[in-house]
């Protein structure tokens, strides 16, 4: 087939171009730019493809790569797969949402700034908190600017965070530590919680904030009400991680205390896609509300008494002086956000207690069924969708002989926690049915 050249302008057209502008040739361009760093090749890139071509490369490379369509999998620790409403893409690829951009202007960005508003909204609902903002990046940046806040407020350094928080929301937030000159204090864990010996050890009138993951990177559920009594005692900030979903079945974090509230809303919506792109939510009390990152939208009247939504606070560096910006975070991710909203209000408060208490039901189901072949399961304490079990043989080459059979297994938590041997991290969601189940449990009972 013949190859067809994609340029927009014909010769004539950029002879009239450059004529207009004085020059007669392209390089007149460029002359400002020093003949040392001139490319004196042509760039290395393969011949244009026609139209026809281009779709059964792309097509051909795309099929090289697997879906959860194909394989059965069981891996969790921070990215999830979880029913997703076809209502969803629906609304979410409506070019008004799809191609928005940030909603400076309120009089024309109506439609943005309130569905912002209705995540903000049901953030609050879930975590208990007073307020939230329009969303961040992800759950780790979303931590990370929590111990900043917190440390902004008490005019501290020290954050004692537990190391059941997920290992890369603690490495983000070490990352953004070293830039502030915050410590970072990690608490050891006993039985897949909080060691409360060492975290009473840990917590003095120097700590910041006290950072803890409900339920934790383990999966297990924390106990929240005695770690807020100990970071109450010290007058710290109490910072929760929490999985979203989980909090349609246990009770707010605010409850226990806690005075902001981070995670990711990736449960929502936005499938788990080759790890992203994933949304961070950040909630806190109203005595914190000057010191949250990004922006919050609000809700007033016109002269005419007519509801509209606006940009209320925006307290990063290009709007306030640079010394009292309390973040440098540019943007949000509105359109994860939208899906996530969307996914809520489509499913419903008790849509959403279905769905936990599906993840809790399948998961125990799944962790008795690998007890019963043998398989330990290593701590105690109450799961929600995520639990660890141990056995003899090395978990990757567990995960290696699962995935020749089309399933992908748990984490190697050997990669984050080598105390815990052959240990692995399975996740079973509300998506997973009895036969995926027993499949993941037959398959992996043949290997041992």
């Amino acid at each position: 087939m013949a190859r067809i050249n994609y340029i927009p302008n014909t010769d004539k057209d950029r002879q009239e171009m450059l004529a207009s502008i004085g020059m007669k040739t392209m390089k007149d361009l460029f002359v400002h730019i020093p003949e040392g760093v001139k490319l004196k090749k042509p760039l290395n890139l393969p011949e244009g493809m026609s139209e026809l071509e281009v779709i059964r490369h792309v097509t051909s490379l795309s099929a090289k790569n697997i879906s959860l369509h194909q394989y059965n999998s069981f891996l969790g620790a921070g990215t999830y797969e979880h029913f997703i409403p076809s209502l969803v893409n629906h609304l979410l690829l409506r070019s008004e949402f799809f191609t928005a951009y940030t909603p400076y202007q309120p009089e024309i960005s109506q439609g943005t700034l309130q569905a912002i508003y209705e995540f903000q909204t049901l953030i609050c609902e879930l975590t208990g908190l007073d307020v939230a903002n329009a969303s961040m990046y992800d759950g780790a940046t979303a931590l990370a600017e929590a111990a900043a806040m917190a440390s902004g407020q008490t005019k501290k350094s020290k954050i004692v965070v537990a190391k059941t928080v997920h290992p890369e929301y603690r490495q983000t937030m070490k990352t953004y530590a070293d830039s502030q000159g915050l410590e970072i204090v990690e608490v050891n864990f006993s039985d897949g919680g909080v060691d409360m010996v060492a975290l009473e050890e840990a917590v003095c009138h120097q700590t910041a904030a006290v950072v803890i993951q409900q339920p934790n990177f383990f999966g297990c559920i924390e106990d929240v009400k005695a770690i807020g009594e100990v970071v109450q005692r010290h007058k710290a900030i109490f910072v929760v991680a929490a999985d979203l979903l989980s909090l349609a079945i246990l009770k707010p974090p605010a409850e226990f205390g806690a005075d902001i509230v981070v995670g990711d809303a990736q449960v929502f919506g936005n499938p788990p896609s080759f790890g992203g792109p994933h949304v961070g939510y950040l909630a806190c009390s109203d005595k914190l509300i000057r010191r949250i990152p990004g922006r919050v939208v609000g809700k007033t009247v016109d002269k005419n008494d007519t509801v509209g939504f606006v940009l209320t606070l925006q307290a990063r560096e290009q709007h306030i002086r640079r010394d009292k910006a309390t973040s440098n975070i540019c943007s949000n991710q509105a359109l994860a956000a939208l899906a996530a909203n969307i996914t809520m209000v489509s499913l419903g408060k008790e849509g959403l207690k279905e769905m936990a208490r599906q993840c809790v039901a399948k998961a125990s189901y799944t962790m008795n069924e690998l007890t019963r072949i043998g398989l330990k399961r290593t701590f105690s304490k109450p799961f929600f969708k995520e639990f660890v079990v141990s056995g003899d043989k090395d978990v990757n080459e567990i995960n290696d002989e699962l995935l020749a059979k089309k399933i992908i297994g748990g984490l190697d938590l050997n990669r984050f926690y080598p105390e815990l041997g052959n240990s692995a991290l399975v996740c079973v969601t509300e998506v997973k049915t009895k036969e995926n189940i027993d499949e993941f449990v037959a398959a992996w009972e043949g290997l041992t």
